[in-house]
């Protein structure tokens, strides 16, 4: 397949919606015109690529109506990747404020253009919820234990800090009530870390009292407080 491939599906597309349409106007892949709207232009690219994203940015400058173009998927294999990228760059093309088209050259123009997104100006929407969590999330978190970049490692987190300093209250053998552990830990949410056991940590005894498991003493004497 080529990028010409996806010429006139595209032009029979745009055709059918009014406009005027012509390739390789100044270096824009498809330029389509009409009477009262903004001009048209399109990248077209056989596979969807940064170069195909930054071509769509820098004609931006020519236009605010900007659509990157791609054949639709025509294997399994192909059909099943798309899949699961489609959202992620969809999302990708709505903040850069450009517009997508999936293009199937086997079917009958113009019902070949399939639009996922309209070109349009990015207006992030905040989610307070998360912002809120990230920050207390830093806050709560004693030191900086992770390395930036890291994978494949357990990320240190506040939580994770807390259960460990209830953790040490336990090791030996200990067996406390809730309430000693949370005043020796200085851990106010000892009780529903204790009662969640998210590590398998720990184990109730009795009502309100909690000793460590095997795998809590042993992770407990292999960590420090800030890991």
């Amino acid at each position: 397949m080529q990028e010409t491939d996806l010429y006139q599906p595209v032009k029979d597309f745009f055709e059918a919606e009014g406009y005027e349409v012509k390739a390789e106007i100044n270096g824009c892949d498809v330029v389509a015109i009409k009477d009262d709207a903004p001009t048209v232009i399109v990248e077209l690219k056989t596979t969807f690529s940064l170069e195909l994203v930054l071509q769509g940015i820098d004609r931006q400058k020519l236009s605010d109506d900007v659509y990157l173009a791609v054949p639709k998927p025509d294997t399994p294999i192909k059909r099943k990747n798309w899949r699961k990228r489609q959202r992620a760059l969809v999302n990708l093309c709505r903040r850069l404020g450009v517009g997508l088209l999936l293009v199937d050259i086997a079917a009958t123009s113009p019902r070949g253009v399939n639009v996922l997104l309209d070109p349009a100006p990015y207006q992030p929407c905040k989610n307070t919820g998360k912002q809120t969590r990230l920050q207390k999330e830093f806050i709560e978190r004693v030191g900086d234990p992770n390395t930036g970049g890291i994978t494949k490692t357990k990320i240190i987190t506040a939580y994770r800090q807390d259960a460990i300093r209830c953790a040490e209250v336990l090791a030996g053998g200990n067996a406390l009530k809730v309430v000693e552990i949370k005043t020796i830990a200085g851990v106010d949410r000892a009780a529903s870390i204790l009662q969640k056991n998210h590590y398998g940590w720990f184990e109730r005894v009795s009502r309100g009292v909690y000793q460590l498991t095997e795998l809590g003493e042993a992770t407990c004497a292999s960590l420090s407080p800030q890991t």
